[in-house]
C-alpha cells in the first residue's frame, strides 16, 4: 500500500506544469557555478569566467559589497540572484550574454535610508573568460574566522549540498560514500557512531561522548548520543575538518568535526521544490521517498521563512526463516526543518529554527555469519526507534570588520533498541535499552574575519547535558529492570585563536581553550545495598582541561602549500554499568601532530592534489567491551597510538569532466592495557576497533548540455579495508574488506529533472559491521551486508 502511494505521488509530480518550456533558450541554459562568498570585486571576474557572460557595475561603491556563495548547476539569472541576495544590488539583463549590476531601489535597507545618493557615473568591467583576475578562494567558515582555504593549515573537505542530494538523499551515507577518511558503525540509521581518521572507540551506544563533533551551522547536534542521521535535504554545503579540533570546538572532537550548513531563508524570492522517487531492491521490497522545500519572503523588511519536509521508506531485504518472515528490516524516516529569518535592522539578524526527525526500523539489518546470504534466524523481532528534536536561536551582528554571534539550542534525543538475548536451546529472551539525552547549549563569540593577513576569534560556551540509560531483560511476557545509569555534564568554556601572516605567504595560527566541567550521575534500578556501597563512585566531581593549538603554513609558490599543526582533544569521564554495579571511567585525551602539502587551488584548478600524515597519542582510551554477564559496558582500556596517511587527487581534463581519487592508511595499536582488561592478551587486542587499515575511493563526474537540457552522470566506487569489531575476545570478529559502488544520472534543467540511481552495482554482500547482538556466546557470529542492488527513479520540480 505504501509503495502504491509513492507511485501515485510520483505520477502527480510528473504531471505538474512547469515554466521552463516558455523560457527563451538563453535564459533556461544552465551553467556549473562554484563561487565562494566574498566581495563583488573578488567574485565577479570569477563568475563571468564560469558563466561565460559580461557584466557591468553601475555604481563603483558596490564593488566592496559582500556577496553570497553560489554552488550548483543553474541559469545565469538564478546564479546572479543568489549571489546578490541581501547585498542591496540586483542584476539586469542588457543583452543575450550581457548583464548590469545596479542598486536595488526596493531593497529594505535602502528604504530605511533618509536620503538617496545621487547617481554616479557607470564604471564598467567585462568579467569574461579571458579575465586575468586571481582565482576564487574557498572559505572555511568552520574556522570561525572565515579563513580562505589556502591559509588553512590542515585538511578541510567541502561537500556541495546539491552534489550530496544528487541521485537521492541518503543521509550520512551520502557523506560516507564521498570521503575515505570517515567511517561508521552500521547498527542502523539513527544508531551509528562516526569516526574520522582512525580515532574510533567502540561499537555500542553507551555513555561515552562521540569522537566526532556534529554541528548544524553553529549548533552542536549531540553529545554522548549516536549520529542522528539527519536527512540532508536543502543543504548548502557540508564542511569536514579532519583531526582534533579541541581549541575551537572543545570536548568530543577527537577525530574532527562535521558541520552541516543548511540553505538559509531568502527574503528576496519565493521558491518551491518537490522531489519524489520510487525504488526497488533486489532480493527485497520496494521503497519510496517524497520531499518538499518552500521559501516564503515575509513583507519587504528582509524577513523570510524556509520549510523542509520529507518522508522515506526503505524496503527490507533480510529474511528470518525462524519466524517465517521475509524482508523484515524495512525502515521509515519522517522529518522536517523550519527556519525563520528576521532582519531587525542596524546590521542585526536573528534566525529561529527547529528540527524534528523520527526513524523507525521494523527489525535489525544483520545476518548470521554461517547462514546463506541475507538470512538470519532469530526468535524475536529487534526493532529500533530514534527520535530527534531541537529548537535553536541564532543572533548575529556585523560592524566595522567585526562579527558577533550568539547561538543557543535545546536538544531532545531518544533511542530505543531491542536485542535478541536468546541462547541456543533456550526460550526467547529480550534485552531492551533506552537512551534519553537532553542538552542545552550556548556559544557566543566575537571575531574579526581574516583579511589583510590577520584574523581572530574569542568566545565562550556552555553545555549542560543529561543522559539516562535504562535496561530491561527477560522473556517476551515478563521482563525486569537491570542496572542503568544517569550521567550529567556541565561545561563552561572560554577560548580564543588568532591567525597572522608573520611574513609574506607564511601564516601562523595559535589558540587556547580552557574548560571547566562538573560531572555527576547515579545508578538506575540499583539494589539499595549496592547503591549505598557505590555512593563514592557516583559523587559529583570536577575537572579542568586546557587545549592549546599551533600551526604554521607556507605558500612558497602559487598553488603550493606546506603546513604543520599541533592540536589536542579530550572527552570527559562518566559512569557506566558493569554487571550490577555502576563504575566510573576517566577522561581520555588525544594529542596529534600533523604535516601536509597541497597542490592546486581547491575548486578551480584543473589539477589538485593533497597529502597529509598525522600521528596521535591517545591516553586512557574510553571504549566498550562485554562484561561478565554478557552485557556491553564501558571502561578505560589503556593507551594507544594511531598513524594516518591520506592523499587525494582531483583532475578536470575537460569542461564538464572531473575525476577524483582518495585513499587513507591507518595504523593503530593499543600499547598498554588498563587493569580492567587484564584478561585480554595484548596480541589479541591488536588495533583500535572499527577503523579500516586502509580505504580507497574513486569517482567520475561528467556533465554535458543536450539541447535545452543538461545531462549529468556520476559514478563512484569505495573500497573499505579490514577492521575489527571491538575490544576483547568476544568482540574480536573481523569485518570490512568490501567494495561499494554506485551510479547516478539526471536529465533536465533547473525547473524539472528526471534521475535514475543504481547503488551496489555488482550486488556485493560484504560485511560492513560484525555486530548483530552483544549476546554472542555459543553463536557463530554475525555480519551486516550491504543493501543489495537497488534502483531508484525520481523526478524533481522547482518554481
Amino acid at each position: 500500500m505504501r509503495s502504491c502511494l509513492y507511485l501515485i505521488s510520483l505520477c502527480g509530480l510528473m504531471s505538474l506544469p512547469t515554466v521552463a518550456q516558455a523560457s527563451p533558450p538563453q535564459q533556461s541554459e544552465q551553467r556549473a557555478i562554484d563561487l565562494p562568498k566574498g566581495t563583488l570585486s573578488q567574485m565577479l571576474p570569477v563568475f563571468g569566467r564560469q558563466a561565460g557572460v559580461s557584466i557591468s557595475v553601475a555604481d563603483p561603491q558596490l564593488w566592496q559589497s559582500r556577496v553570497k556563495s553560489v554552488r550548483g548547476r543553474m541559469t545565469v539569472a538564478k546564479a546572479l540572484e543568489r549571489m546578490l541576495s541581501g547585498s542591496g544590488a540586483r542584476a539586469v539583463r542588457v543583452g543575450s550574454t550581457s548583464w548590469r549590476i545596479e542598486r536595488h531601489q526596493g531593497a529594505a535597507k535602502l528604504a530605511r535610508r533618509t536620503a538617496a545618493k545621487a547617481p554616479l557615473p557607470e564604471a564598467t568591467v567585462l568579467a569574461d573568460r579571458t579575465s586575468q583576475q586571481p582565482p576564487a578562494e574557498i572559505i572555511v567558515t568552520a574556522t570561525k574566522t572565515d579563513l580562505p582555504y589556502p591559509r588553512y593549515a590542515g585538511i578541510a573537505n567541502m561537500l556541495d549540498g546539491d552534489d550530496l542530494a544528487f541521485g537521492g538523499e541518503r543521509g550520512m551515507d551520502s557523506i560516507l560514500s564521498r570521503m575515505a577518511s570517515i567511517s561508521s558503525t552500521h547498527l542502523g540509521s539513527g544508531r551509528n557512531k562516526l569516526f574520522i581518521r582512525g580515532i574510533a572507540d567502540s561499537s555500542f551506544t553507551g555513555p561515552t561522548q562521540a569522537t566526532v563533533g556534529q554541528y548544524l551551522g553553529d549548533i552542536r547536534l549531540s553529545y554522548n548520543a549516536p549520529d542522528p542521521d539527519l536527512r540532508l535535504y536543502d543543504i548548502d554545503r557540508v564542511e569536514v575538518l579532519e583531526g582534533p579540533q579541541g581549541t575551537l570546538y572543545g570536548a568530543g572532537s577527537l577525530g574532527g568535526i562535521i558541520r552541516i550548513m543548511p540553505t538559509p531563508a531568502n527574503p528576496d524570492d519565493f521558491d518551491l521544490e518537490a522531489i519524489g522517487g520510487v525504488s526497488v531492491t533486489q532480493h527485497g521490497e520496494p521503497g519510496g521517498d517524497l520531499a518538499a522545500i518552500a521559501n516564503f519572503p515575509i513583507g519587504n523588511s528582509g524577513h523570510a521563512l524556509r520549510v523542509v519536509g520529507y518522508t522515506i521508506s526503505d524496503g527490507g531485504y533480510i529474511d528470518n526463516p525462524q519466524r517465517g518472515q521475509k524482508n523484515v528490516n524495512r525502515s521509515y524516516v519522517q522529518g522536517g526543518r523550519a527556519s525563520l529569518r528576521l532582519d531587525p535592522g542596524d546590521s542585526w539578524s536573528a534566525t529561529v529554527s527547529g528540527i524534528y526527525q523520527a526513524i523507525t526500523a521494523d527489525d535489525a539489518q544483520y545476518a548470521d555469519r554461517n547462514a546463506p546470504p541475507l538470512i538470519r534466524n532469530s526468535l524475536v523481532e529487534q526493532g529500533a526507534k530514534a527520535r530527534y528534536g531541537s529548537a535553536m536561536v541564532v543572533l548575529a551582528k556585523d560592524w566595522e570588520g567585526l562579527h558577533l554571534q550568539s547561538s543557543t539550542a535545546y536538544i531532545d534525543h531518544r533511542l530505543d533498541e531491542r536485542f535478541d538475548a536468546s541462547l541456543p536451546g533456550d526460550p526467547s529472551r529480550l534485552f531492551d535499552q533506552e537512551n534519553t539525552t537532553r542538552m542545552f547549549t550556548n556559544e557566543t563569540r566575537l571575531s574579526r574575519p581574516y583579511s589583510n593577513g590577520f584574523g581572530w576569534v574569542i568566545g565562550t560556551s556552555f553545555i549542560d547535558n543529561r543522559t539516562r540509560q535504562t535496561r530491561t531483560f527477560g522473556d517476551i511476557s515478563v521482563r525486569s529492570a537491570v542496572t542503568g545509569v544517569k550521567n550529567t555534564v556541565s561545561e563552561y568554556t572560554a577560548y580564543g585563536e588568532a591567525i597572522i601572516e608573520i611574513l609574506p605567504d607564511i601564516v601562523a595560527t595559535g589558540g587556547l581553550r580552557f574548560t571547566h566541567a562538573s560531572l555527576g550521575g547515579e545508578g538506575q534500578d540499583v539494589v539499595r545495598a549496592l547503591a549505598v556501597a557505590g555512593q563514592e563512585i557516583t559523587a559529583q566531581r570536577k575537572q579542568q582541561d586546557a587545549l592549546p593549538s599551533f600551526s604554521l603554513l607556507a605558500n612558497p609558490v602559487q598553488n603550493l602549500t606546506f603546513y604543520a599543526r599541533y592540536q589536542e582533544g579530550f572527552r570527559p569521564g562518566g559512569l557506566a554499568i558493569d554487571g550490577n554495579f555502576v563504575t566510573r571511567f576517566r577522561e581520555d585525551h588525544v594529542t596529534t601532530y600533523e604535516a601536509g602539502v597541497r597542490l592546486g587551488n581547491k575548486g578551480s584548478s584543473p589539477f589538485e592534489a593533497a597529502l597529509s600524515a598525522s600521528h596521535s597519542r591517545w591516553r586512557d582510551i574510553q571504549a566498550d567491551f562485554i562484561d561478565g554477564n554478557g552485557l556491553p559496558t564501558t571502561a578505560n582500556i589503556g593507551d594507544g597510538r594511531i598513524t594516518s596517511i591520506s592523499g587525494s587527487l582531483a583532475v578536470r581534463p575537460t569542461t564538464g569532466l572531473s575525476l577524483e581519487l582518495a585513499a587513507i592508511y591507518n595504523q593503530s595499536q593499543v600499547e598498554t592495557l588498563s587493569p580492567e582488561l587484564a584478561f585480554v592478551s595484548l596480541s589479541r587486542l591488536g588495533r583500535v576497533p572499527n577503523v579500516a587499515s586502509h580505504a580507497v575511493r574513486g569517482a567520475i563526474d561528467y556533465a554535458v548540455p543536450i539541447g535545452a537540457q543538461d545531462f549529468r552522470i556520476n559514478g563512484w566506487a569505495n573500497y573499505i579495508g579490514p577492521s575489527r569489531l571491538g575490544i576483547g575476545p568476544l568482540l574480536g570478529e573481523g569485518q570490512g574488506d568490501y567494495v561499494d559502488t554506485g551510479l547516478a544520472m539526471r536529465l533536465g534543467n533547473v525547473q524539472r529533472g528526471l534521475s535514475i540511481t543504481v547503488t551496489n552495482l555488482f550486488d556485493a554482500k560484504g560485511n560492513r559491521f560484525a555486530l548483530g547482538t552483544p549476546f554472542v556466546e555459543g553463536g557463530a557470529g554475525y555480519l551486516t551486508p550491504l543493501r543489495p542492488r537497488s534502483i531508484r527513479i525520481a523526478v524533481d520540480v522547482a518554481y
